[in-house]
Order: structure tokens, then C-alpha cells, then sequence
């Protein structure tokens, strides 16, 4: 039998399913004024929680990680951006939350004002941005969904089944994130996640060769968990 090779996520250059390649936010940012700013090496800080906005970026290859930080020290994961995310695209005048690369991360760079003065007179682009914001209020709204109404067990799978359509591999994922990062995002401790997969895997749901290597075996009972 082949051996199957592991691929990285954050090796691959190319867009995620959520920004088609050939959209006019795209092409924003591939002829922006601004230099890319690019790249940056793991646990780089592409902006911080309470800065101003200046840029955005589009992630081209890499893994970048969003978080706040909330008053009593704790740190909550609000998400994970791969090859094709835009990042910094906020109403506010202050970044929300930091994000830090997972991995070497290359990312295009535009002026926050460069974009908005395209946008007040490109239909198209105003109209890129509009779905890109929805996307992401409806990832947040998923996200919260998860948070308020289930259980450890299926805070995990869905965690699972949602990295592996965002990376298009629906068997092998290879996570650039730690499990406390997953846990700072599904709300868990650390150990609860790790117990939680070695559940799914004592049930044959998952395979997890390693902290950052698992397989989805049942992806229907995984489903199933979720619904």
C-alpha cells in the first residue's frame, strides 16, 4: 500500500472556499500600492488587540490564529485564517482581537483607506467586501451557536468536520494549532479536548496519530453529533 504523505495546510498556496480567486477583492489587493508585508515568521504579530487599523491583509500561504484577551487574563480564540482569509477588514478605528502566525505566513498588505476609496466607487469591490463580511458574521454566529448549546464531544467534532472542509481534505487533517488553541476557541480546557479525542478515537469516530495529525474515519456519526 502507498504511503500517504502529510501535507501541510499552511504549505499550500492558494485561496480557502470562502474567497473565490478571481473576485474583485482579490484583485484589490494584488494591485495594491502598499508592499506586501511578508513574511512573517511563527509567532509574528501581524497586528494587535486595540491598535489602530491601518492594514489589512489577504493570507496567502501560512496559518494565523485570531484572539482576545478579556479582562480577567483569559484568552478566548475567536479563529483560525488560512490561504485566502482577509484579515483586518473591521467596522471599528481599533483591531478587535491580535492574531499571530501559527506558521511562516505570506500575506498581501492594503491600506485600510487605499480599500475604502476603491469601494466608494467600485460596485464590485464594494460588493466583494459586503460577502466577505457576511461570511465571516455567519462563521461568528456558528461559532457562538456551538458555544451556547453543545456539549464537550460535539464542540470537538464540529471543530474537526469544519477545519477539514475549510482545507478541502475531508479524510487527513493536519492542524497548525496547538490543543490549547483549539480549547481557547471550542471553550474547553486542555484537557477535556484531549480526553474528548481519545473518546471519539476509542469509538473509532477519529484516528489521532498525533497532537496535530488526525483522521476522520465516520464523518456520518461525526455529523451526527453536530446535528
Amino acid at each position: 500500500m502507498t504511503a500517504l504523505r502529510y501535507r501541510e495546510p499552511w504549505e499550500v498556496v492558494a485561496p480557502s472556499s470562502d474567497a473565490p480567486p478571481d473576485c474583485a477583492l482579490c484583485g484589490a489587493f494584488a494591485s495594491a500600492t502598499t508592499a506586501p508585508r511578508s513574511p512573517f515568521a511563527p509567532g509574528a504579530l501581524l497586528f494587535r488587540q486595540g491598535d489602530a487599523v491601518r492594514l489589512v491583509y489577504r493570507v496567502m500561504s501560512g496559518a494565523v490564529v485570531s484572539y482576545r484577551l478579556l479582562s480577567d487574563g483569559r484568552r478566548q480564540v475567536t479563529g483560525f485564517h488560512l490561504p485566502g482569509d482577509f484579515l483586518g477588514l473591521e467596522a471599528g478605528v481599533e483591531h478587535a482581537t491580535t492574531t499571530e502566525a501559527l506558521s511562516r505566513v505570506d500575506a498581501l498588505a492594503m491600506e485600510r483607506t487605499e480599500l475604502a476609496g476603491r469601494a466608494a466607487t467600485d460596485v464590485g469591490l464594494a460588493r466583494a467586501l459586503w460577502q466577505v463580511t457576511v461570511r465571516a458574521f455567519r462563521r461568528s454566529e456558528d461559532h457562538a451557536l456551538i458555544l451556547a448549546r453543545q456539549g464537550a464531544t460535539e464542540r470537538v467534532a464540529a471543530f474537526l468536520l469544519d477545519f477539514a472542509e475549510r482545507t478541502g481534505r475531508p479524510e487527513i487533517i493536519d492542524l497548525p494549532m496547538t490543543r490549547q488553541d483549539i480549547a481557547d476557541h471550542v471553550g474547553l480546557t486542555i484537557h477535556t479536548v484531549s480526553r474528548t479525542l481519545s473518546q471519539l478515537q476509542a469509538q473509532g469516530m477519529v484516528e489521532a496519530r498525533s497532537s496535530r495529525h488526525v483522521r476522520l474515519l465516520q464523518r456520518r456519526r461525526l455529523e451526527g453529533l453536530c446535528a
